[in-house]
Order: C-alpha cells, then sequence, then structure tokens
C-alpha cells in the first residue's frame, strides 16, 4: 500500500503520554473544582471525613476548603430558618382535607367526645450535627412526636375546655412537652410556636354546639350588661347613703345644740325667775302668747298692753289675769 503525502504519523508513546496528561488536567480539575464549599449566612456546614465526623460545625460564612474525591462530605442546613409543620390541613392547597389528614385531626377528648384539631409548629434548627445524624429521619420524628403530644393534651381535657376556654393551655402545654421530648431524642431543634388554627366539633352535631355557643355567648353579655348596671347603680346608692347619713348628723347635731340652747335659756329664766317671781312670770305668759297668737304686742303708754293679731287688736289691761278681748279697734260701734 502507497503512503499518502500528507499522512500524519503519532507514535504511540507519545498518544499514551497525552491521555495520560488530559487525564491529569481532568483530576486536577474534578479536585480542586471539589475541595471548596460555600458556607451562605444563616447556614452551618457538617464535615464529615471518610464517614465519621471529627468537630464542630462550620459557621464561619465563607469559602472553606475540604479533602477531595469524596474524603469529606459537607451538608449544610439552615440554622436561622424558621420551619413549619402542619397538621390535619394542607396550606399550600385550598381543596377539600384528604382522608389522612382528617384522620391526624380527628383527636378523642377526656369525655369520649371527638374534636377536630387542626394546628401548626413552627421551629427552627438549633444543633445541625443532631439534626442531621441522631435521628434516622428527624422531620418524619417530629411529626409523630407531635400527634402524639397534642393527643395527650386533647385527651386530658373535656369537649368544653378543648372548644372554648382551654385552647391557651393546650398550646402552651404541647409546646413545653414537645420540647422536653425533642431534647430527650437529640432532634436538634428548638421550638417557637405551636398554634391551634381550628378546633370544632365533629360535622354531624356542628350546628347543635353553634347553638350552645350562642346561648352562651349571650348569657355573657347579659351578664356583662348586668355587671354594668350593677356597677352604676351601687356607687348612686351609696353616695346617697353617705349624703343621708351625714344629713342625719347634722340634723342631730342641730338638734342637740338647739337643745343645748333651749337648757341654756331655760336655767337663765328659772335664775331671773327665782330674784323676781313676778316680772318674770309676767313675762313668760306673754313671751308664751305671742307664740301662740303669732302676734305683736306693744306698750300702750297707760300702764297696759295692745295685742295684734293679725287684723284684730286686742287690749289688755296691767292687772288682768286672762286673756279676753276687751275692744275691736277695726270694726266700727253696731
Amino acid at each position: 500500500m502507497a503512503d499518502f503525502p500528507n499522512e500524519i504519523r503519532i507514535n504511540p508513546a507519545t498518544m499514551n503520554r497525552l491521555i495520560l496528561v488530559v487525564l491529569g488536567v481532568v483530576l486536577v480539575g474534578m479536585g480542586l473544582m471539589s475541595s471548596f464549599y460555600k458556607v451562605n449566612p444563616g447556614e452551618h456546614a457538617i464535615v464529615l471525613t471518610m464517614g465519621r465526623y471529627s468537630g464542630d460545625p462550620v459557621k464561619e460564612e465563607g469559602l472553606k476548603f475540604n479533602w477531595p474525591f469524596g474524603i469529606d462530605r459537607v451538608t449544610k442546613v439552615k440554622v436561622t430558618e424558621l420551619r413549619k409543620e402542619v397538621f390535619g390541613f394542607d396550606e399550600t392547597s385550598a381543596r377539600s382535607r384528604t382522608p389522612a389528614q382528617k384522620a391526624i385531626s380527628q383527636i378523642v377528648t377526656g369525655d369520649l367526645n371527638i374534636a377536630d384539631v387542626q394546628w401548626s409548629t413552627q421551629y427552627k434548627v438549633e444543633k445541625a450535627y443532631d439534626y442531621l445524624y441522631k435521628v434516622r429521619n428527624a422531620e418524619d420524628t417530629f411529626r409523630d412526636m407531635n400527634e402524639a403530644v397534642m393527643r395527650e393534651a386533647v385527651g386530658d381535657r373535656t369537649i368544653n375546655e378543648v372548644l372554648t376556654v382551654g385552647r391557651t393551655e393546650i398550646q402552651q402545654e404541647v409546646k413545653e412537652k414537645l420540647q422536653a421530648l425533642a431534647d430527650q431524642y437529640e432532634l436538634g431543634i428548638r421550638l417557637t410556636q405551636v398554634i391551634l388554627k381550628d378546633v370544632n366539633p365533629p360535622e354531624s352535631v356542628k350546628q347543635s354546639w353553634n347553638d350552645v355557643n350562642q346561648a352562651q355567648q349571650e348569657k355573657s353579655s347579659m351578664i356583662n350588661k348586668a355587671e354594668a348596671e350593677k356597677n352604676m347603680i351601687i356607687p348612686k346608692a351609696k353616695g346617697e347613703a353617705e349624703r343621708t347619713i351625714e344629713d342625719a348628723k347634722g340634723y342631730a347635731i342641730e338638734r342637740e345644740n338647739n337643745a343645748q340652747g333651749d337648757a341654756d335659756l331655760f336655767k337663765q329664766v328659772f335664775s331671773a325667775y327665782q330674784k323676781a317671781p313676778e316680772v318674770t312670770r309676767k313675762r313668760i305668759y306673754l313671751e308664751t302668747i305671742g307664740k301662740v297668737l303669732a302676734t305683736q304686742q306693744r306698750d300702750d303708754g297707760k300702764g297696759g298692753f295692745v295685742v295684734e293679731q293679725g287684723p284684730r287688736k286686742i287690749i289688755m289691761d296691767q292687772d288682768s289675769k286672762g286673756l279676753l278681748p276687751l275692744l275691736n279697734l277695726n270694726q266700727g260701734a253696731k
């Protein structure tokens, strides 16, 4: 066979060296690419060397070195992200609930009724290594814990407590017990909030329950109205009572002062009577007659008195022993 004039001949040894160089460059490139990783803000990195965890998580942000070719395996966890698990409903869909969701939300209460409880739990990853490797599947385990603790809390209460006054207590109790259980199993999470979204009676008795609830609300409204009226009337009555008491005290003091004045006056009159009995007797007599008849009296200038009683005028002699009308000056002779 004739040789082609432009044929390029490659030495097999040269070809082998070229292949080795290319492979070396590729391996070096792959090694360089797998030798660095980046820790973003809010992340912790867990580095396993040959499958073994050898230290604390990497918390500093920025570009970090690790051994290439799978010697080091890096897993990053967002520790500032607020995570959420929902139970008995689906936040992402407006469709009706699935049978599985209804089965989760239906819980037996302490008085053997059924409550439809929908709730959510918010948490953050506190320890990245525990969250990744202490439990086989932290999220599924955490959901199972949620259901167990919620069923325990609801089962300790009556249906009325669950649907009305017990909601806040249930939320707090579930949060505390769930956190204790997560710490016990080293899930590496920190709960932030447990929220009861909806708590309803079963559909078959929901209307009856709503009627009872409305009646209770009307009862509370009437009680509040009565309390408001009581708070308005009682202070007013107390004020009137205190005012009456003060008036009575004032009247008692006035009567006491008047009685004391009368007693002092009697003593003065009695003292004057002892000194001049006739004069005092006459003065007392005239004063008494004047009060009884509501009259005015004056001296007639002749040793007697003129007693005026309204339109009538009565002349009294100084030596008279009784009061007799001697002359009516307002009428003419008949």
